[in-house]
């Protein structure tokens, strides 16, 4: 029974991985929460993904950056920062979840989204957003206000 929803688990990751990579991200916001909260809802640790745009906001590549506790993952901007200079990406939308199951975002979320925008715009690549994923429910940090 576990091996079988293993399986079914991955065959649902792969078919929302191709779904999101054969069109622009930012055209289907609701085809990009799927994803992302397929992704990381149950998960037990605090994961920190990265999506790598390209300038007509394709999906480059969606990176696990960091995996942490059960309550914080640790985030580096300058590793973030090399990645999407690697990719050569012009945006970024930035993901992790809350295993908590509350996606409320935490003064040290909104701190660290701002350093990271402070440390990217030197060369040019812009964070459109930062989702916290939750359980049943997902928040946008720039739908929030926050950035």
């Amino acid at each position: 029974v576990a091996a079988y929803l293993k399986a079914t688990h991955e065959i649902g990751a792969r078919t929302s991985r191709e779904t999101i990579q054969m069109r622009p991200v930012i055209s289907s916001w609701t085809a990009l929460l799927a994803y992302v909260r397929q992704q990381l809802q149950h998960e037990p640790r605090e994961q920190f993904r990265v999506l790598f745009l390209d300038r007509k906001n394709q999906l480059i590549a969606d990176e696990q950056m960091s995996q942490g506790t059960v309550n914080e993952a640790p985030v580096y901007p300058r590793e973030i920062a090399r990645r999407a200079l690697e990719l050569s990406a012009s945006a970024l939308i930035l993901v992790h979840n809350h295993p908590s199951g509350d996606p409320t975002p935490s003064r040290e979320d909104v701190s660290m989204t701002h350093k990271l925008i402070a440390a990217l715009e030197p060369v040019s690549i812009s964070v459109h957003d930062h989702l916290i994923i939750g359980r049943h429910k997902a928040v946008s940090l720039r739908a929030e206000g926050l950035i």
